[in-house]
């Protein structure tokens, strides 16, 4: 079952069932479930080390917004459009937990 849409005030968090390790600032990850292998660049691997514990995705971005240079828009934009990804694949997961 995938994540439901996934917008700015949605908190998320990783999904329980990965392996995954650093590899020189790039994220490798496998879905125990699946089977299936993922590969993150820098900043996917970014967003991956933030969302360790339950995030609001605008609270994400605003980390982001501070060490890259990138208007809100875009990363907003890229963000959610990764973050969607991931809960197709049910790698990360919705909570109804407080973000801090």
């Amino acid at each position: 079952m995938s994540t439901p849409k996934i917008v700015a005030e949605t908190v998320v968090a990783r999904a329980e069932d990965l392996v995954f390790r650093d590899l020189d600032g790039e994220t490798v990850m496998l879905c125990v479930r699946t089977g299936k292998y993922y590969g993150l660049d820098p900043v996917g691997s970014r967003v991956w080390a933030l969302i360790e514990k339950p995030r609001r995705v605008y609270d994400v971005c605003t980390t982001l917004l501070e060490e890259f240079e990138v208007d809100r828009e875009t990363c907003e934009r890229d963000v959610l459009a990764f973050l969607n990804k991931l809960g197709a694949d049910d790698l990360v997961k919705v909570t109804d937990g407080v973000a801090p």
